[in-house]
């Protein structure tokens, strides 16, 4: 059948191809035959079942590395849905601490605004004391003065209507009045 293909694809009929042959068999042959002693060492070696347990091995360490993903991608989820809850948490935690802070500079606010009422009261208070205090000084001063003047005018008329003989009388008077 061979050498019938081949002449025919030579285009002459009855001719054969000139090739070489060993013990008048053509190379296919021995290819063929090659090729069958191959795969049956392969056989007998049990290369297939080495090369399966190969796969085997390969899609046994994909596998693991399959369910390692697995994991970590279910480790990943949790821990952003952890994290999801704390964000959520602490944005809740910001809210109050701003309403507290809120609260509290309000109520600093109302504080200072009461300690400066108390503080302006107080200054005035004490003005006014300074105020009143000034006046007393000045009302008294005032009536030093005019004592002063009155006694320095009693002096001076005590001095120019009293003489020694007036003195004398007044003495005995005191006197006789003990």
């Amino acid at each position: 059948m061979y050498n019938s293909l081949l002449i025919l694809a030579s285009g002459a009929e009855g001719e054969a191809p000139a090739g070489p042959t060993l013990f008048g068999l053509d190379p296919t042959f021995y290819v063929s035959l090659a090729m069958t002693v191959l795969v049956l060492v392969m056989l007998w070696k049990k290369v297939p079942g080495m090369i399966v347990g190969g796969l085997d091995n390969k899609i046994a360490a994909i596998r693991l590395q399959l369910d390692e993903a697995k994991a970590l991608r279910a480790e990943a989820e949790a821990l952003r849905n952890e994290y999801s809850a704390k964000i959520a948490g602490a944005e809740k935690d910001a809210e109050s601490m701003m309403e507290n802070a809120r609260k509290e500079a309000d109520g600093i606010l109302e504080k200072a605004e009461e300690d400066s009422k108390a503080m302006i009261a107080r200054r005035k208070k004490m003005a006014e004391d300074k105020i009143a205090a000034a006046e007393r000084d000045a009302v008294d001063d005032v009536r030093n003065r005019a004592a002063m003047a009155a006694t320095a005018a009693a002096e001076e008329l005590i001095a120019k209507k009293h003489t020694n003989a007036a003195d004398a009388m007044l003495a005995d008077e005191i006197i006789a009045g003990m």
